[in-house]
């Protein structure tokens, strides 16, 4: 009777919000795989079959239809996929030593960064409730690492700089979308995700330092169920790629943008699933804070 009401309610809702919803859950269950995955390999192995999935996926589309566009700022195409791939080895080495909620939250503390950056380089105007949503954001970050006396853990700045490093490489977007086509943009993420794993497979050998290993790894072919989990973490994560492009087609992007914080609660349910501890009181008003704030700079663009 419950799913009957449920289902009934959610084909009510708008179509942008549907897409978002199922994104976002997709999302998490990519999260999960991307887990089960790192228990048998690096987090750098994770990250590069994460990408090389998408290369394949957009350089089909490519060769389908050729791009056209201007071009004419390499190096700042090649930052964008830098920072997002640095960001990336950042946020999946958290879902593999943090609870996935935690992680997720992390992650999602990009748009509040994303605020600042436009505001700093691309002198885009941030009202007083802007301003006070990145305070609500910044307080909710303290609530979720809740630093000690020796400051911040390794984790809570790898999650803190995943955060930042996904919002430089969106802030850059906004001004790559006047000279390359979308796919090359999203290409200089993948291609950059793919060949920076390979290098630093070849470099990490030569190198013994325990506080890079979130970039540093040894390739270790994937065997038996570790496939499964791959594949399915590159099933879902094109899924909700597909999805969330669908959602800020159908919906005001500051809609899709709110409803996509289900993706927190999502990835909390999903990692209680997979032995998570459920969150403590002050983590879980952290993440409120911290959705609270996200709706607020969505709102606000």
């Amino acid at each position: 009777m419950v799913i009957i009401s449920f289902m009934k309610r959610f084909k009510n809702l708008n179509k942008g919000v549907q897409y978002m919803l199922i994104a976002s859950f997709t999302f998490a269950i990519m999260g999960a795989f991307a887990k089960l995955a790192s228990q048998h390999m690096s987090s750098l192995e994770v990250v590069f079959f994460r990408n090389i999935a998408g290369v394949i996926l957009v350089g089909i589309a490519v060769l389908k239809k050729p791009m056209q566009h201007p071009g004419g700022k390499p190096f700042l195409l090649f930052f964008r996929g830098f920072m997002g791939f640095v960001a990336l080895l950042a946020f999946f080495y958290n879902i593999a030593h943090i609870p996935l909620g935690d992680a997720m939250t992390y992650s999602k503390t990009s748009p509040i960064f994303t605020a600042i950056f436009a505001w700093l380089f691309l002198s885009e105007k941030l009202s007083y409730k802007g301003w006070i949503a990145i305070f609500i954001g910044f307080i909710g970050i303290l609530f979720i690492t809740q630093p000690s006396g020796v400051g911040f853990s390794k984790y809570d700045l790898l999650g803190i700089f995943s955060g930042v490093g996904a919002a430089l490489a969106y802030t850059s977007v906004r001004e790559l979308k006047s000279y390359y086509d979308t796919r090359a943009i999203v290409l200089s993420f993948m291609l950059t995700g793919t060949i920076g794993p390979v290098v630093l497979f070849l470099v990490s050998p030569y190198f013994n330092f325990p506080e890079l290993d979130f970039m540093l790894g040894k390739f270790v072919m994937p065997h038996g169920i570790v496939w499964f989990y791959v594949l399915a973490m590159g099933v879902f994560a094109t899924i909700s790629q597909v999805l969330m492009t669908k959602a800020y087609g159908e919906t005001k992007a500051g809609i899709a943008g709110a409803v996509s914080y289900t993706n927190i609660l999502f990835s909390i349910i999903v990692g209680l699933f997979l032995g998570d501890a459920f969150p403590s009181l002050v983590t879980i008003l952290g993440i409120v804070l911290i959705i609270v704030a996200g709706i607020m700079v969505a709102r606000d663009k």
